[in-house]
This record gives C-alpha cells, structure tokens and sequence, in this order.
C-alpha cells in the first residue's frame, strides 16, 4: 500500500493542469500514466487530483488492457468507479467470479462501500475507468498470493 501511495504521490506533485481562476482544467492529453504497484502487471494510472495518501478527496483514471483481471479485495474507504470506455465487469464476493458479474458499459458507476469485498476483469477491449474517493486510499486483497506488491 505505501508503495501505490507513493507513486500517486509523486504523479501528483509532477502533474500540471490547466488552473483558471481556482478551477482545474484536465485533457486526456494532459494525462501522465504509470504502473501501478498495487495491481496485477499490465494497470495504469493516471493521478489528476489527490494525493492518494492524504485524507483528502482524489480523482485518478485507470487503464486496463483486454483480459485484464483483478482478484477479490477491499479498500478502507468508499470507492466510486465510472467507466469511461470499453465494457468492465464488476461483482462482490471473496474470489473472482465471472458468472456473478455485472456487465458495466461507458457512463456506469459503481460505489463500494468500504471493506466490502469485491473483483473486476476486462473481456476483448481495453477498459478505462475513474476513481473518486477521499484517502488515504489503499488495496487489501482477499488473499495475500493475489496481492502484486509481495511476489
């Protein structure tokens, strides 16, 4: 957790957006997107407002290539997620599960209550979503093999 709240740290404080008279302005071309330690290999992240590990709001964009898939696992406060393109697929539950799945399309949102156990996973195409939420934000995964963060 401290190392994805470290890396969000840092593209925050590296990214420059747009500010007109206290308002932030934010192209996709403005996006910086890195890896993010705290998900399986192949997830990016772009910071657009934060720091994630402040106990104040953030706003971050996350890129999921085709196939993609994220094992069962919570967060310690609420999580709001929209998909901005491509299809995702959500459910609730201990472990990854594509039978109970919701089929989420551009312009869905999902809210996660926290510590509520959940997973994701991308079918053909790649998938971009937004995450709102209020830090300090952090991943607990269901079982600590599927955590990236300890292989």
């Amino acid at each position: 957790m401290k190392s994805t709240l470290a890396v969000a740290a840092i593209l925050f404080a590296s990214t420059s957006f747009a500010q007109h008279g206290g308002h932030q302005m934010v192209t996709p071309a403005d996006l910086k997107w890195s890896d993010v330690p705290s998900l399986p290999p192949g997830a990016k992240i772009a910071v657009i407002e934060g720091p994630m590990n402040q106990a104040v709001p953030f706003t971050v964009r996350l890129k999921f290539p085709a196939g993609y898939q994220i094992p069962a696992h919570s967060h310690p406060e609420v999580e709001r997620v929209t998909v901005l393109s491509g299809t995702f697929y959500m459910g609730t539950g201990d472990k990854l599960d594509k039978k109970n799945s919701s089929t989420m399309k551009p312009g869905s949102l999902m809210i996660m209550q926290p510590k509520t156990n959940h997973f994701a996973w991308t079918g053909k195409g790649e998938v971009v979503v937004q995450l709102n939420g209020n830090g300090p934000w952090g991943v607990t995964y269901v079982d600590p093999a599927d955590d990236p963060r300890k292989k």
